[in-house]
């Protein structure tokens, strides 16, 4: 029965991780697409969702049955409770990635806002390395780390400030802008919202090792 249940929550273990992989990948092709405007990436970035959508699912389910069929002890159930919520976080990074890659294909054949799209490739790199640096915890279990990683979120809130500033500079000096600057700004969000995920990642390996819920945002 034991050995069911290891298998099981190895297995667990394996597709969230996947699907952990599968949303960064999600994130930085939509950021690829917005820089180079690519649409075709763009596009892809939206056809690609529906694997996310249904990896979230498959981890719900599959938490659910081992709660209901093998009765884990409190250690393991930790780790499924883990993988539930966080699970359903990265879901929402996946859609946001979806958000960056159609606001992209709007902003087709429109003239750069170049000082905010500099900053959104800076927000991009600073969550990209949060996010894999809070998922290093996640397998290794590191909560110290986890607490360190959650604080960079701060810079990426910095950072989404300074986007909007430019932005409803420039649309205050052009009027032409407004419509663009509106799309640099949600951008902002999207990440910033992204960067907020990752912190909630973090309170979870927080959770995992000591078995108690802390707020690190």
């Amino acid at each position: 029965m034991r050995s069911d249940l290891e298998t099981e929550l190895n297995s667990l273990h394996v597709r969230f991780a996947e699907m952990a992989m599968m949303v960064r990948e999600s994130i930085q092709k939509a950021m690829t697409a917005f820089d180079k405007n690519d649409l075709i990436l763009a596009q892809q970035v939206i056809d690609e969702d529906q694997k996310i959508n249904n990896r979230e699912v498959d981890l719900e389910q599959r938490s659910f049955e081992l709660i209901a069929l093998q009765q884990p002890v409190t250690s393991d159930l930790r780790r499924i409770v883990t993988i539930l919520k966080a699970s359903s976080d990265f879901e929402r990074m996946g859609d946001h990635a979806v958000r960056i890659a159609r606001t992209t294909i709007s902003l087709q054949n429109k003239a750069p806002i170049v000082p905010a799209k500099q900053l959104l490739a800076q927000m991009a790199q600073a969550l990209d390395l949060m996010f894999s640096d809070a998922l290093d915890a996640y397998l290794k279990e590191n909560d110290q780390k986890a607490i360190v990683i959650s604080q960079q979120d701060h810079d990426v809130n910095q950072l989404a400030h300074d986007v909007d500033q430019i932005c409803i500079t420039e649309m205050k000096a052009n009027g032409k802008t407004v419509e663009d600057g509106t799309a640099y700004m949600l951008i902002s969000t999207y990440l910033e919202r992204m960067g907020d995920y990752v912190t909630n990642l973090c309170e979870w390996v927080v959770y995992l090792k000591r078995g108690k819920i802390s707020e690190l945002g």
